[in-house]
């Protein structure tokens, strides 16, 4: 019988929204390389009944037991506590430990503080998992199947502490299955029209079994298949793949961990072709998103973040006539950028995003997408204050109409400028921007071809 995980995240910070839980998403992947797959997991906060609960819960479920945080010196540290009530018994204090927890300070030329001292205490019949990092050791139960194993919440400890010693024990009792994981990674439909399209490959009862994640209008599709060996396991997920491909098309744009700033660098490098990106309302995310990826240089060359409009004048050379008649959010615009970015860097593509990521619509509150209000351009200072009345009149009637949310995408080559409206709703900023990005590469992803 194949063993089973659970993960317990412990810590009041993960409920309150100060703190993301990257421990738990890192310890499902790495379980998954012994083929363990994890069935439960939660987050609670620094409780010693809730930690017991939940460690109640958990064993009725799994055979493996992962507990991450709540092993520091602070009262609200607690998780020693809890699993020495899950286990009905007390916490002894292992002299040999605070003689670790000393040496560590030592070594930094501090004395130990006397609350480190809890933490030389374990629950009766657990043993110690050294920290080489931190004063926090781990705490190890083994019963029959069961396990439990706790670590400290900080990551880079819990990480080394898995790895080391947590891992090596986990392979002793996997029970020979393999586990084959592959993602494709997907844009352009929604969930729910991939699952249709995919019908009863999605079958719960499945081997291979299709798992979907949605982020932020990025699909991914993670195939899991389990055989006896590593080689039928990658075959059964290379043929769920395959099929996948002919069903999905160019709705895929990557495989595994790939990004769409990695598939569109490889197919520009790969077509000896540059790019160069003229950003509004993104306020240079594309590029940041581009220039994460090793090697960009050889591709990417020029970035211009022209919030304002004077900047999309004087840099991009796009005519005041233009964003008076259509607004700084308009096609026109858009166009005009990509253009203007593509003869000015001498590139062979150009993106141009301009749009209204809110919160307020259109240029009612200008310091957001469409760059500064009209009144506030050093372009228009010889302007007459009536005539910058009139104007920011008219540029509201016109923006009154453009919604947040609203996003022009134009993508220039030697052929011309193609353009997009998008619409992506009265969403939250971050949500928009980053919307605003993906799609922005993956439309040059469809014009760059396989």
């Amino acid at each position: 019988m194949q063993n089973n995980a659970a993960i317990i995240s412990i810590g009041n910070e993960l409920l309150n929204g100060h703190t993301v839980n990257t421990n738990s998403n890192w310890l499902c992947g790495r379980l998954l390389t012994v083929s363990i797959p994890v069935i439960y997991n939660c987050d609670i906060g620094d409780d010693i009944e809730e930690i017991k609960n939940a460690i109640e819960y958990a064993s009725a479920k799994a055979d493996i037991i992962l507990i991450t945080g709540g092993l520091g010196p602070t009262d609200d540290d607690l998780t020693r506590n809890g699993i020495a009530e899950f286990l009905n018994v007390e916490l002894e204090y292992h002299p040999e430990i605070e003689e670790k927890i000393k040496k560590f300070f030592a070594a930094r030329n501090y004395l130990m503080p006397e609350k480190n001292k809890v933490q030389a205490y374990l629950p009766a019949g657990t043993i110690e998992i050294e920290n080489n990092l931190g004063t926090a050791p781990g705490i190890f139960y083994k019963s029959g199947k069961k396990i439990i194993a706790a670590m400290p919440g900080v990551p880079f400890e819990m990480k080394q502490m898995f790895d080391g010693i947590i891992l090596p024990k986990l392979k002793e009792i996997s029970d020979g299955d393999f586990l084959v994981v592959r993602k494709i990674r997907c844009i352009g439909a929604g969930e729910s029209t991939i699952a249709e399209m995919l019908g009863d490959l999605m079958n719960r009862d499945r081997n291979p079994l299709i798992n979907c994640t949605v982020d932020y209008g990025i699909i991914t599709l993670h195939i899991v298949a389990k055989a006896k060996d590593k080689k039928t396991a990658e075959t059964m997920a290379q043929k769920d793949v395959d099929k996948l491909r002919g069903i999905l098309g160019n709705l895929i744009y990557g495989f595994d961990e790939q990004t769409l700033a990695e598939v569109v660098g490889q197919k520009l490098l790969g077509g000896k072709k540059t790019l160069a990106l003229a950003e509004s309302c993104t306020g240079g995310l594309i590029a940041k998103m581009i220039t994460d990826v090793a090697g960009s240089s050889r591709y990417f060359t020029y970035g211009w973040v022209t919030y304002s409009n004077e900047a999309k004048i004087s840099e991009l050379g796009v005519e005041k006539s233009l964003i008076e008649q259509f607004g700084a959010v308009s096609g026109e615009v858009s166009q005009a950028m990509a253009a203007g970015a593509r003869k000015k860097a001498g590139s062979d593509y150009a993106i141009a995003v301009t749009g209204i990521a809110g919160p307020d619509g259109g240029s009612l509150s200008r310091t957001f997408c469409t760059g500064q209000d009209t009144k506030d351009s050093h372009f228009n200072k010889d302007i007459s204050k009536e005539s910058l009345r009139q104007d920011d009149m008219l540029q509201k009637v016109r923006d009154e109409k453009k919604p947040v949310g609203l996003v022009y995408i134009s993508i220039a080559d030697e052929k011309g400028v193609d353009t997009e409206q998008f619409l992506f709703g009265h969403r939250n900023r971050d949500f928009i921007r980053l919307r605003t990005c993906q799609n922005a590469l993956n439309l040059l992803r469809l014009k760059l071809g396989d």
